[in-house]
């Protein structure tokens, strides 16, 4: 038996890929498995290759595994471009139809299942996909049963004959391969899981169920990969607590519609990817400007211009910092799992208003799109915090005549008092140009300097909960890895490894990225003889952004991928461990 298995699926796209994966794997986490799953796709409706590669282990996985135990191919381009990645042990089930070929630089063992007969035969061909979920079944011994209750919930609705004949698709599909095999495959067995109930799930779904937890009641939006789904989802749950979602002609629309929600007392959010945010930048400036609560998601892709739209990248870093016109208050955010996903952006809301400001939550495609084992989400977690917003039923004090109320008053920690629109006794003027305390456009040398001031001064000390996650078991460390978002699940696996050979190595994970959490990370670059910063992109934004508040510019590597592929646990312990001469491991 084996504690974890590495499982693929690949086809063109249309043809139920992404439906083969989901339903291997949500039968399995019923079982109570971990899993961990990251789909590569093509940036095309239909066609092109693609593939959905899976990771099942009856302990915690957080990361893409380095090899691959089967391969399900139902074209003989799957073969072609996967195969490298199957194990010495590896098994490559593929669909007879197009005569599959096995390269001659593997060990891997090929089985010709007839998918797309079998389906036939039952029907429809579409049920090839089902056929392929049995003949995995055999390989790794699993009672075709346990994927009755999957396959109801999916087909129930198509009447009780479809769910019978899927069942039946994969019971012949088991019995082929049984066949075929002997039952000779039985190191390929998983270990029983533990049987616990946990959750399954995007982490585009847990940034829209934490801003649904954290008070969102108003989205707008314009589609995007690798964001739409925060979207969808919000479509689909909003109304059913009051909210609403806007689908807009363009980013434009969408930000500064939730410029206006939240002007108007309503937690409310943006969501799009690099290019959406670009378009967004001079809306963000007036949201700091006016100094109104906005939550905006970015979910970093393959930049620049249209890039690799489905493919990994963690380029726009600098660009979420810096990319404003000007300088305006501002909270970046990255949360590393799907379980941080949730809570960031329930707190992301109390950030948003009690400083004023818009508050970015930074994801990236691998966080976003891959798909986790969660444990339950504690609800009692999340709080609702609205800073200086003063509730409606409170009364003013009386305005002087033709008097103003003072949105923009500048007080010690740079943070003012904030009114609903229409409250009696709140009138005050909002522009985007600079202003008094009462809103009112002013020029004045004098004013520019205090409200600049008191803009930038209430962001001097942000309250977030875990600026860095750290797992620093050393007081002086060999090295210190660092990164943020989706790289957190490589760089552990990457640190096991490392430590089994000698090496002393702390883990820095950066999630408020801006301001910057310098004290917390000061101590651990100084007490590490090297420093490897982890990042997507092929210019070091992270480590620049370290150096620029740090220093330690000597110590820090840069270890980069920018291929459009997440990173393996083995290629983040490759390049630390070039680090080091032999006689210091």
């Amino acid at each position: 038996m084996i504690e974890q298995l590495s499982w693929k699926v690949g086809g063109q796209q249309g043809e139920g890929i992404e439906s083969t994966g989901e339903i291997f794997s949500i039968a399995l986490n019923r079982l109570g498995y971990y899993l961990y799953g990251y789909r590569h796709f093509s940036s095309r409706i239909k066609g092109g290759h693609t593939n959905n590669k899976i990771r099942v282990s009856s302990t915690k996985v957080n990361s893409v595994a380095d090899d691959l135990d089967v391969l399900v191919a139902f074209d003989q381009e799957t073969i072609d471009v996967n195969y490298k990645e199957l194990n010495d042990h590896g098994v490559i089930i593929a669909d007879s139809k197009f005569e599959p070929k096995k390269p001659e630089d593997t060990k891997a063992v090929l089985y010709s299942v007839p998918f797309t007969e079998l389906a036939t035969n039952l029907g429809t061909s579409l049920m090839k996909n089902m056929v392929a979920v049995g003949a995995t079944c055999a390989i790794l011994n699993i009672d075709v049963e346990v994927f009755r209750e999957v396959v109801k919930e999916i087909f129930g609705k198509k009447g009780e004959a479809v769910v019978q004949k899927n069942m039946e698709a994969i019971r012949q599909g088991y019995q082929f391969m049984l066949s075929e095999t002997e039952g000779q495959i039985s190191h390929l067995e998983l270990a029983p899981a533990d049987g616990k109930k946990r959750m399954f799930m995007i982490g585009n779904d847990a940034i829209a169920l934490g801003a649904l937890a954290g008070g969102a009641r108003f989205m707008a939006a314009y589609p995007i990969t690798p964001a739409s789904e925060i979207m969808e989802y919000l479509i689909k749950k909003l109304p059913l607590v009051g909210g609403t979602v806007i689908q807009t002609e363009d980013e434009i629309a969408a930000a500064t519609m939730a410029i206006g929600a939240g002007y108007g007392g309503i937690r409310a959010l943006t969501a799009s990817a690099g290019p959406g945010l670009s378009l967004m930048m001079e809306s963000i400036g007036l949201a700091g400007m006016t100094e109104t609560p906005i939550v905006i998601i970015d979910t970093q892709r393959g930049g620049p211009s249209t890039g690799l739209p489905t493919k990994q990248e963690q380029s726009d870093l600098l660009a979420m910092l810096y990319g404003n016109h000007g300088e305006i208050p501002k909270i970046v955010i990255a949360p590393s799992t799907v379980e941080e996903a949730f809570y960031d952006t329930a707190e992301a809301f109390n950030l948003a208003e009690e400083y004023q400001c818009p508050v970015i939550v930074l994801s990236d495609l691998q966080l976003s799109l891959g798909k986790q084992t969660v444990e339950p989400l504690d609800y009692s977690k999340v709080e609702i915090r609205r800073g200086k917003l003063i509730p409606l039923q409170e009364e003013l004090p009386e305005l002087p005549q033709k008097g103003y109320f003072k949105r923009y008053e500048v007080t010690e920690d740079g943070i003012s008092p904030r009114v609903i629109p229409g409250m009696k006794n709140g009138i005050h003027h909002v522009t985007g140009v600079e202003h008094d305390e009462t809103g009112k456009p002013s020029e004045k040398p004098l004013n520019r300097k205090q409200q600049m001031d008191k803009r930038m001064r209430k962001i001097q000390h942000v309250h977030f909960n875990t600026p860095v996650y750290k797992n620093c078991p050393h007081e002086e460390s060999d090295l210190l890895l660092i990164g943020f978002n989706s790289t957190r699940g490589a760089i552990e696996e990457a640190i096991g490894r490392l430590e089994k050979e000698g090496l002393k190595v702390n883990h820095a994970h950066i999630r408020l990225i801006h301001p910057f959490p310098s004290e917390e990370l000061l101590p651990l670059i100084k007490s590490a003889k090297k420093v490897a910063v982890v990042e997507h992109n092929a210019t070091g934004q992270l480590a620049k952004i370290i150096k620029m508040n740090v220093g330690y510019g000597e110590k820090i590597v840069n270890v980069l991928k920018y291929d459009g592929n997440p990173f393996l646990p083995s290629e983040v312990y490759t390049e630390c461990k070039q680090l080091f001469q032999p006689q210091e491991i």
